[in-house]
């Protein structure tokens, strides 16, 4: 093993302190000014080109990170014919022995609006208030490149030698990265040869300590219609006779989930949980207990002067964390086909369409689950009624390869530097394509996913915010963790 494992020349307590600052000084500032701008990933708006916000952020952040000055640095914005853009840096390596790179990710596409904001707070009007700015995007990636770079910076302030360090920044992750293999494929030999892979999309089990992502799951989308007439007619003079879209809509959906229980039919989409992955989720669960479960803002009533909330599906920590992390679940996400309330008459509706979101275990292809989903809906229609599953896309999920000495005790050192805490390890429910992709081009890489999404920051809802402190101390365990990467083979 030629591993030269030197954290110790990296001050993490002055890193923190200068990381602080900028934060405070300039990142904040620079990330309230991108949550301003409705950078909406393709999937949400067709229209992205000529609305100009992804590349709008896109020349932000390029020209951002261009002003850092960072020695040996060289920034691209690239641009693939049809697809959007991707920012992509290079800095040389200052580690003479140093034989692979560091491939840092983030994006800067957004999510839509949603409803339900607080009166006070909107998805595109910044406000930062007892340390979280709030707002779309600025969790959920947007701070990722700030934060990437700052993290370098320090490393070059404390003149800590490091190996080559890459940078990729996409703007359709939120649609499921379908750009990305292009660009992937485009600039591999430029990445080199990747040892690892810092990607700062990812969630944490508590803001007390450094949280490592272990599997991401798989996800298969599209829009599922059911359609019986031509128009709406009469619900007084066709019910009973014309079947309703929405039973039969039922009927189908029943074929893929037993409602009463949640647990999806076909036995290909599921998996046998990994042994470790059990052992890591009786472990966190030990530290998290019932926030599992209670993190999440459920529908609150009093009763008798006390507090009920729906029932969550189990109130097992382990179960809870090992159900949203390796069992498929099926979510509907839209719909289509109803008036409000306000304008609902007597009326038999001609079609009810519903965008289904089904998450996959991090082991279940998800092109196989697409074709599985498509017969399994369509085929066989109740009352020969037309039904269509349409507009599919699929990733597939993501299981971390195994964790070499050096980055363990790395993570753990500077989990207990900046938090006071050994890393905790915890599975996270969504998707993050780039990760099955990496994990296929980089079999030896370690993977550093990582996030500030903890627990109430509700990314993708209302109130969506960054954890500023939390996102500081990342910063700096972040630049920790480059330092003390061996120049050789682990």
């Amino acid at each position: 093993m030629n591993a030269r494992l030197d954290a110790a020349a990296l001050q993490p307590d002055d890193a923190l302190s200068h990381i602080s600052q900028q934060w405070d000084r300039d990142i904040v500032r620079q990330l309230t000014d991108y949550i301003a701008i409705p950078a909406k990933s393709p999937g949400f708006d067709a229209d992205w080109a000529q609305h100009g916000f992804i590349d709008t952020v896109v020349r932000n952040a390029a020209t951002w990170v261009e002003a850092q000055k960072v020695p040996g640095l060289k920034l691209e914005v690239v641009r693939l014919p049809g697809r959007t853009p991707v920012l992509f840096f290079e800095i040389a390596a200052t580690q003479s022995a140093s034989k692979q790179t560091v491939l840092m990710y983030g994006h800067l596409d957004k999510q839509p609006e949603f409803s339900g904001w607080r009166s006070d707070l909107g998805p595109w009007t910044p406000k930062y208030e007892d340390g979280k700015l709030y707002g779309r995007g600025g969790a959920d990636d947007g701070y990722a490149t700030y934060a990437s770079i700052a993290a370098v910076q320090e490393l070059k302030r404390q003149n800590v030698p490091h190996p080559r360090i890459v940078g990729l920044i996409e703007t359709c992750e939120e649609s499921g990265s379908g750009d990305l293999p292009a660009y992937i494929d485009a600039l591999k030999a430029r990445m080199g040869d990747v040892g690892l892979v810092i990607c700062l999309d990812s969630g944490a089990g508590n803001y007390d300590q450094l949280w490592l992502t272990t599997s991401l799951r798989g996800m298969v989308a599209g829009t599922l219609k059911v359609e019986v007439l031509t128009e709406g007619v009469h619900s007084g003079d066709a019910s009973g006779l014309v079947p309703s879209s929405f039973r039969i809509m039922r009927q189908v959906l029943d074929r893929l989930e037993d409602s009463a229980t949640g647990r999806l039919l076909p036995a290909g989409f599921h998996c046998e949980i990994p042994v470790d992955r059990i052992e890591q989720a009786q472990a966190t669960a030990a530290i998290l207990g019932d926030e599992v479960y209670r993190r999440f803002p459920w529908a609150h009533f009093d009763c008798n002067g006390s507090t009920l909330f729906a029932l969550p599906t189990t109130t097992d920590p382990a179960q809870a964390l090992l159900k949203r992390t390796w069992e498929p679940t099926l979510s509907v996400t839209g719909a289509e086909g109803f008036p409000a309330l306000k304008d609902a008459g007597n009326v038999l509706r001609p079609y009810t369409a519903f965008k289904l979101s089904l998450r996959l275990p991090p082991l279940v292809d998800a092109v196989q689950s697409m074709q599985t989903l498509k017969a399994l809906l369509e085929d066989n229609a109740p009352y020969q009624a037309k039904v269509t599953w349409e507009g599919a896309s699929g990733a597939n999920g993501w299981n971390a390869p195994g964790t070499a000495d050096w980055f363990l005790n790395a993570l753990n050192q500077s989990s207990r530097t900046h938090f006071g805490a050994d890393c905790g390890f915890i599975g996270q429910g969504g998707s993050i394509p780039l990760m099955g992709m990496l994990s296929q081009g980089f079999p030896k890489a370690q993977m550093m996913v990582c996030g500030v999404l903890g627990p109430k920051s509700n990314a993708h809802g209302p109130n969506e915010f960054l954890h500023v402190p939390y996102a500081k101390k990342l910063t700096a365990a972040v630049a920790q963790v480059i330092a003390s990467m061996p120049a050789g083979d682990a």
